[in-house]
């Protein structure tokens, strides 16, 4: 696991805003996701409903807002408004939204190919 602020990305005007970070030259796929006070995400949806939830790839957490807590194989770091959390290929991870604070989070991954909705017809 890596974990930064946003205030301490470098002012980059070419790629993605997680260069260096995040490998791959564009930011694939990804989303936004607004928690319910006290959830935890990925929970069961493992292979046969187990509880765990990993990827072959680095994977972005960016808190837009609220609190809570990353955990990482098992592990719980605090996070808040304005951190980057990047799992490393491999980890299991679950984000913990607090009750009085639900977090809204940004989460992406990044490659050598566009988003689908981006790409040209018969290009990658």
């Amino acid at each position: 696991m890596i974990r930064t602020r946003i205030s301490e990305l470098p002012d980059g005007r070419t790629g993605h805003f997680l260069g260096g970070l995040l490998p791959g030259s564009y930011l694939g796929s990804g989303g936004l996701a607004f928690a319910k006070p006290g959830e935890r995400s990925h929970t069961n949806d493992g292979p046969g409903g187990r509880d765990y939830h990993v990827h072959g790839d680095r994977e972005a957490f960016v808190i837009l807002q609220g609190k809570g807590a990353m955990e990482v194989n098992g592990e719980l770091h605090d996070v808040a408004t304005g951190d980057i959390v990047i799992v490393e290929p491999g980890e299991d991870h679950h984000l913990h939204s607090s009750q009085e604070d639900p977090i809204v989070a940004l989460w992406c991954h990044a490659g050598g190919h566009r988003h689908l909705r981006q790409r040209e017809e018969g290009s990658a």
